[in-house]
C-alpha cells in the first residue's frame, strides 16, 4: 500500500462502513437470529472503520499486534456493559434476556438498561470498533546505533625481559623429595 494515505483509506473505510449499516437495515425484521446478524454487521462497520485507520496510518511499517491492556481495561468492560444492554434489547423474549432482565433489576441499573436500549445499533457500532482500537503497529524492530569506530590502538610492544639475577625462592631451596 505504498503511496497510500489516511485520507482515502479513511473513505473506504466509510464506504464500507456504510454499507454494512445498510445491510444491517436489510437483515432486520424481529426475530432474535435476525436481531443479532444485524448487530454483528453493525459491529462489523465498527471495526472496518477502526482497521481504515490502522491501514491509513501505516507510517510505522510493522505487523499489526493486539494490546493487552487495551484488551482487558477497554474491550472486556465495553463488551460486559454492551453485551448486557443487547442481550436486554432482544426483540423475542428468551431465557437469556429474561435473566439478564431480572439481573438489572436486582441491581438497580433496569432503567439505564431500559434507557440504552433505544440505542441498540449505536452499541453495536461501538463495540467494533473498540474492539478494532485495540490494535496498533508496532515499527520495525531497529538495532540500536552501533558507536562510532575509534582507529585501532597500536599494540603494545612487550619489552624483552632480562633474567633476573636473583634466584627465586622455588629455585634456592634443595629438593628433598626421594
Amino acid at each position: 500500500m505504498v503511496g497510500w494515505t489516511r485520507g482515502p483509506v479513511t473513505l473506504l473505510g466509510v464506504a464500507a462502513a456504510g454499507f454494512l449499516t445498510w445491510l444491517a437495515t436489510r437483515v432486520s425484521d424481529g426475530s432474535n437470529g435476525r436481531y443479532w446478524a444485524a448487530e454483528g454487521l453493525l459491529a462489523a462497520a465498527g471495526l472496518t472503520m477502526a482497521v481504515s485507520q490502522l491501514i491509513g496510518g501505516w507510517t510505522k511499517w510493522g505487523r499489526p499486534r493486539l494490546s493487552p491492556n487495551v484488551l482487558l481495561f477497554a474491550v472486556l468492560p465495553a463488551f460486559v456493559a454492551g453485551g448486557w444492554v443487547i442481550v436486554a434489547g432482544q426483540p423475542v423474549p428468551s431465557w437469556t434476556q429474561r435473566h439478564v432482565l431480572s439481573w438489572s433489576n436486582d441491581i438497580h441499573v433496569r432503567g439505564l438498561v431500559n434507557d440504552l436500549r433505544t440505542m441498540l445499533p449505536v452499541l453495536g457500532f461501538g463495540l467494533g470498533l473498540v474492539f478494532g482500537l485495540s490494535f496498533d503497529t508496532r515499527g520495525p524492530l531497529r538495532e540500536p546505533p552501533l558507536p562510532p569506530e575509534l582507529p585501532p590502538e597500536p599494540a603494545p610492544q612487550e619489552e624483552a625481559q632480562e633474567p633476573s639475577e636473583a634466584p627465586t625462592e622455588a629455585a634456592a631451596e634443595p629438593d628433598l623429595t626421594p
